[in-house]
């Protein structure tokens, strides 16, 4: 396995992650940059994270200004084409807004707020990201879902915001890998579910997550990292947790 990730290091040379501030985002930053020592990384969050990770280039980016998104993009591709892009953006609450626990707390509000976080904010980015990737070789895009995004799998609903943006992002993933694959044959464009990471985005609900399900964000993003680099093109547009299951629709 250190060999093909020493193979795969030299094959990597351009990388972007977009919401580097995060837990899961400034994770993957520090991982990458040790995984692949000679790439270039660049990482985009609205606001500079607390510790920086050394040999990282860090910019700012607007996601509600799409001037800004293509900006970034353009950034990113300067020197050479991308070979991976993280997408580590979302929301699942924020002040006031909690998820719904019944139809009853539903708001068109929150609905917007939500949507424009998991679903509309990926959806420019792969606009404009998208096109930057490399086509001489296998090139990824991999945003974050939801396992709760999964229709065939809700079985405790609730949460009606947050699994309604993130099954439109699943959704998303799969347009823009059938069209992107007519082009770019060597892409693989998915969504990783992380599992339940101790982060902000999770406190509030972390009194009910199982022993042993409640990982750190160093776990869940190397765990991620497995997972892409055993993908192919053949399973792009896919959802994978971070165990490597496949996450059904």
């Amino acid at each position: 396995m250190a060999q093909a990730k020493r193979i795969m290091s030299a094959m990597v040379n351009n990388i972007a992650i977009i919401g580097c501030s995060g837990a899961i985002g400034h994770s993957f930053a520090n991982h990458l940059s040790t995984l692949y020592p000679g790439a270039s990384l660049h990482a985009f969050s609205r606001w500079m994270p607390e510790n920086p990770v050394s040999d990282v280039s860090y910019h700012k980016i607007n996601y509600a200004d799409e001037a800004s998104i293509a900006e970034s993009a353009s950034i990113a591709s300067k020197e050479n084409f991308l070979d991976l892009i993280i997408v580590s953006t979302g929301i699942l609450h924020e002040g006031d807004l909690m998820p719904e626990k019944s139809l009853g707390d539903l708001s068109a509000e929150k609905f917007r707020r939500v949507f424009e976080a998991n679903t509309i904010t990926p959806a420019l980015l792969a606009k404009h990201f998208l096109p930057k990737l490399n086509s001489a070789r296998r090139s990824i895009f991999a945003a974050l879902s939801a396992r709760v995004g999964s229709i065939s799998d809700n079985r405790l609903g609730g949460w009606y915001a947050y699994r309604c943006s993130k099954a439109a992002l699943n959704m998303l993933i799969k347009n823009a890998a059938i069209e992107i694959g007519r082009r770019n044959r060597q892409a693989v464009i998915v969504g990783l579910h992380p599992g339940t990471v101790d982060s902000e985005l999770s406190r509030p609900f972390q009194r009910n997550v199982p022993d042993g399900k409640l990982f750190t964000p160093e776990y869940s993003t190397r765990k991620m990292l497995d997972v892409l680099e055993n993908l192919t093109p053949g399973q792009s547009g896919k959802c994978f947790a971070w165990d490597g299951k496949e996450v059904e629709a």
